[in-house]
């Protein structure tokens, strides 16, 4: 089942990264799908802590950056903007080289907070 309400492309999404921290970081959105959507980031010097590894911030930037254009597309953007309230995560395996992969997919749809 389709979640979108406010449906872009990748090409749309990756065209607004100039100036950005996703450009900086070197994010790039690769899939949606139906109820996910999916991208990338390099691990390099961009990303990388001063011991070598992905640098856990640079890991909670992918999932917010994916969470929030996720969220934002299952709204009316004329009526709604979504950010991210809040975020834990759990660094379970550490990177030194290559490309991370981040797949954002809701768990509840619905709901708002008061500005």
């Amino acid at each position: 089942m389709m979640i979108w309400k406010s449906l872009k492309s990748v090409a749309d999404l990756n065209s607004a990264r100039p100036g950005t921290l996703v450009e900086h970081l070197g994010i790039e959105f690769t899939e949606i799908s139906d109820d996910f959507i999916r991208g990338t980031m390099p691990v390099d010097g961009r990303t990388r802590q001063p011991y070598g590894l992905l640098h856990g911030g640079a890991s909670v930037a992918l999932a917010e950056t994916l969470g929030s254009t996720g969220a934002t597309m299952c709204v009316d953007t004329k009526e709604f903007q979504c950010l991210g309230q809040e975020i834990n995560a759990n660094h379970v395996r550490g990177a030194r080289t290559g490309h991370v992969i981040g797949t954002a997919r809701p768990l509840h749809l619905g709901g708002s907070l008061g500005a």
